[in-house]
């Protein structure tokens, strides 16, 4: 049975599986900020709400200055989307009938917007889930021949992010070998711009890095991202989108949200906190797990042959975790599981326990 190729869809799993939702259900398959949105966008909403009734400023502003501001780049460098699912869906158009490679496991949304656009797609499989370490020698090779490279840094959805040592040298092969990188920072945030790659946009126009508004903010329903590259790039890929594309409650929401580096701080040490404590409780219960520093954490049963059972007996207690049957490489054998608040995390762990004390 095919299983929803995202999380945060907890009622397509229950329907499709034909397991009775029960009356309490915490969702880990969606992996946004726990904390919630800002505390601005309530506080504020009297001032927002009028916005509504307005068409919004056509190149997106406010939110394209404060991108601009905030990344110390020219707002000629920005694309602004409708979340980042846009940018991809943008960026494959003008990849048509090339060949594209995309490293494994990682997010579903690039194969899926370039399968549309008819790009031949070239598939490489990490070695070890648990590392996500990159096959250097085998992408550099398969280079030569392509004419782009995605990359999730970090890895949706193991968390890790591959060393700057090895994106340095990829980036300066696939400028010698006219291949252009996408490098899929959505989840960047959790760690802080000291790891973002946005710096190398001048030197090198072949990159294009995109970011995500949705997972630190918590606002995923509002549908806003972004993407930084050479003006060329944008230009192109800027032709290619609708007009009023970013609504204005998007866009003054969004330059909002960059204001708080408060807000930012916390969540990131908040998140720290509970994926150490989760680890921690997982290894204690024989579980292997993947070397994540973000939000959000993927490990493996003692006994992977258990997987269906477990994830299954799990939604029968109202514990909604990512399955990873769409990964390639995870074989449906490995969870992703999302920080929550605290008692969250203890009903989770409460609700593993049993079940593992039973199997």
């Amino acid at each position: 049975m095919s299983l929803p190729n995202h999380g945060a869809n907890p009622h397509r799993l229950y329907e499709q599986l034909s397991i009775k939702k029960p009356m309490e259900m915490i969702d880990f398959s969606e992996n946004v900020n726990p904390a919630g949105p800002p505390s601005f966008i309530r506080e504020k909403w009297d001032d927002l709400f009028p916005l509504i009734s307005r068409y919004p400023d056509p190149q997106g502003q406010p939110f394209l200055a404060a991108i601009a501001k905030f990344h110390n780049v020219d707002e000629e460098q920005v694309l602004l989307g409708n979340g980042a699912a846009e940018i991809f869906s943008l960026v494959a158009t003008i990849f048509q009938r090339k060949r594209a490679i995309i490293i494994h496991p990682t997010f579903s949304e690039y194969e899926a917007t370039l399968a549309a656009n008819h790009v031949e797609m070239v598939h490489i499989e990490v070695d070890d889930i648990t590392t996500w370490k990159l096959p250097i020698v085998q992408i550099i090779k398969d280079m030569q021949q392509a004419d782009i490279l995605y990359l999730c840094t970090p890895n949706n959805p193991t968390g890790v992010l591959p060393p700057r040592e090895e994106l340095q040298l990829l980036i300066d092969e696939g400028e010698k070998a006219n291949c252009h990188i996408v490098l899929d920072e959505a989840f960047i945030d959790w760690i802080g711009e000291e790891a973002s790659m946005i710096p190398y946009i001048n030197e090198h126009p072949h990159i294009m890095i995109v970011r995500s508004m949705t997972k630190m903010y918590a606002i995923a329903g509002v549908r806003l991202g972004y993407m930084i590259a050479a003006p060329e790039m944008i230009q192109t890929l800027q032709r290619k989108a609708s007009h009023w594309h970013i609504n204005g409650l998007a866009a003054e929401i969004g330059a909002s949200c960059l204001e708080e580096t408060e807000f930012r701080n916390q969540s990131i040490q908040y998140a720290q906190k509970c994926r150490e404590l989760f680890t921690a409780f997982l290894h204690q219960s024989g579980c292997k797990t993947t070397k994540s520093i973000t939000n959000y954490i993927c490990f493996q049963l003692p006994k992977p042959q258990q997987s269906k059972a477990f994830f299954h007996a799990m939604l029968e207690k109202g514990m909604v975790l990512r399955h990873t049957e769409n990964f390639k490489g995870m074989n449906g054998e490995w969870f992703r599981v999302g920080m929550k608040d605290e008692k969250s995390m203890k009903s989770l762990q409460k609700e593993m326990t049993l079940w593992l004390k039973r199997n």
